[in-house]
């Protein structure tokens, strides 16, 4: 089940001293921020959880699979998301390095 926006709110609630409306603009600008970066095509590097990084595709030939009709994808752009080290060993339950901050 994936986590959504309202859970990521209830969190921040819970976690910190702010009030419900506080966590809630406080996650929404985050949101915001994140948005903004990613279409002005700059990457976000969050330590020990990963890197988005945007990707330009060109265009280029493809095909409906059930008409088997050819056509052209148009170019566009993606969002590429890397983990890191500490995140990798994190989901495969793997020893974390003493030395390295744990952010979790």
């Amino acid at each position: 089940m994936a986590v959504t926006k309202e859970k990521i709110i209830s969190e921040v609630f819970e976690k910190t001293e702010l009030t419900r409306k506080d966590a809630r603009q406080a996650v929404e600008k985050i949101m915001e921020i994140l948005k903004k970066t990613l279409a002005e095509e700059k990457d976000i590097l969050i330590s020990g959880f990963g890197k988005f990084v945007v990707k330009r595709k060109r265009t280029r030939r493809g095909r409906n699979p059930q008409t088997k009709e050819s056509l052209e994808l148009r170019a566009r752009r993606v969002v590429v998301f890397k983990n890191s080290g500490i995140l990798r060993k994190k989901i495969n339950g793997e020893a974390i390095d003493e030395n390295t901050p744990d952010d979790f």
